[in-house]
């Protein structure tokens, strides 16, 4: 597995100088006006191109017109975007903290599997052909396989190296059960062929009010355990003498995965690479402070899924490749380069 510097050689999470603070505060704002005009790009590409002035009239002076309604469209795939983004970002990087692996992210710990699982469940032997089916049979996976994942990787005495080799494993179980049921199953192929590339393509409001409560729940409580967080990725002996309850720490951080990433991939179906990318380049910038790490990814990754679904809107023009597609292709060659330039050890 690939590992970080031992603990010990990490840059403590002492307060920054002012300067260095403004700093990230300065590029964090950056940011959000980043995330303002790729969501603005969201909205204005597509088979059919968009004015500014066209995206406005629709966003604020409704009429009902084709333009209008084109915009209305677009904004459900837009919002869902930010958020599905925020999850994924967000679950990445506290999966990298919980892991103290840089480089992983939420198929580790076989949360994805566990939602294609319950997906494939619903569609070949309950009968659900509908996204907001769906959308609760794929979080119920997740929360099964994090429990499992959780009580599998030692539970009270959970460690990093028992949890990566518990979430492979029951990842590797499940794939192999998504394959024969799809391989025997052909119409529950022809169903899942779409959901299982990753897409926001069939967005709606109705799927976003169902995951918002997971999502907002998951934010909240990913956020707050940033200065726990802190002290975890200094090593077990550093975090329990700066007073963290490990266990609970450990415990809440899954928790906030599986509602975030499970939301996530209940609505979108998985997406890769999002969860590993963003918040490891953000790392390389901001330092090892999750405090900063965490509201940065949460900004920084509805870019990367944004751009990725605006790129597919435009390479197949008046067709479109899913995000999942995109998102996959970018992150291939950056997860080698990442790969390459880190060290290695053997478990």
């Amino acid at each position: 597995m690939l590992v970080d510097s031992p603990p010990e050689q990490r840059a403590e999470t002492a307060p920054a100088p002012p300067t260095r603070r403004a700093a990230r505060a300065l590029g964090l704002l950056l940011s959000v006006v980043l995330l303002v005009l790729v969501a603005l790009a969201s909205i204005a590409v597509g088979a059919k191109a968009l004015s500014l002035d066209q995206v406005w009239h629709g966003l604020f002076h409704d009429t009902g017109t084709y333009g209008d309604v084109v915009v209305g469209e677009r904004l459900s795939r837009t919002v869902l975007g930010l958020l599905v983004g925020a999850a994924l970002g967000l679950s990445g990087a506290v999966l990298q903290a919980l892991t103290r692996n840089p480089l992983a992210d939420p198929g580790l710990l076989g949360i994805n599997a566990g939602a294609s699982a319950g997906v494939v469940t619903a569609v070949t032997y309950a009968g659900v052909t509908s996204l907001t089916g769906y959308v609760w049979f794929a979080f119920l996976g997740a929360s099964a396989v994090g429990a499992l994942v959780w009580f599998l990787g030692g539970s009270r005495g959970a460690t990093p190296v028992r949890l990566a080799l518990a979430g492979t494993a029951i990842s590797a179980a499940l794939y192999g059960y998504l394959q024969a049921v799809m391989i025997m199953d052909g119409a529950a192929l022809a169903k899942m062929r779409f959901w299982t590339v990753g897409s926001l393509a069939s967005a709606g409001y109705s799927t976003i009010t169902q995951v918002l409560p997971f999502l907002v729940v998951g934010t909240v409580l990913a956020l707050g355990l940033a200065r726990p967080l802190n002290a975890v990725e200094m090593g077990d002996d550093t975090a329990r003498a700066l007073g963290a309850n490990l266990n609970l720490t450990r415990g809440l951080a899954m928790l906030a995965a599986v509602l975030l990433c499970g939301a996530a991939t209940a609505a979108c179906g998985p997406i890769v690479f999002v969860g590993l990318m963003i918040p490891h380049v953000v790392r390389s910038f901001t330092g090892p402070d999750l405090r900063w790490i965490l509201p940065y990814a949460t900004v920084l990754a509805p870019v990367l899924l944004l751009g990725a679904d605006v790129i597919g809107r435009i390479v197949a023009r008046p067709a479109e490749l899913q995000v999942g597609i995109v998102t996959a292709v970018i992150g291939g060659p950056v997860f080698i380069f990442l790969v390459r330039r880190r060290r290695t050890a053997q478990l």
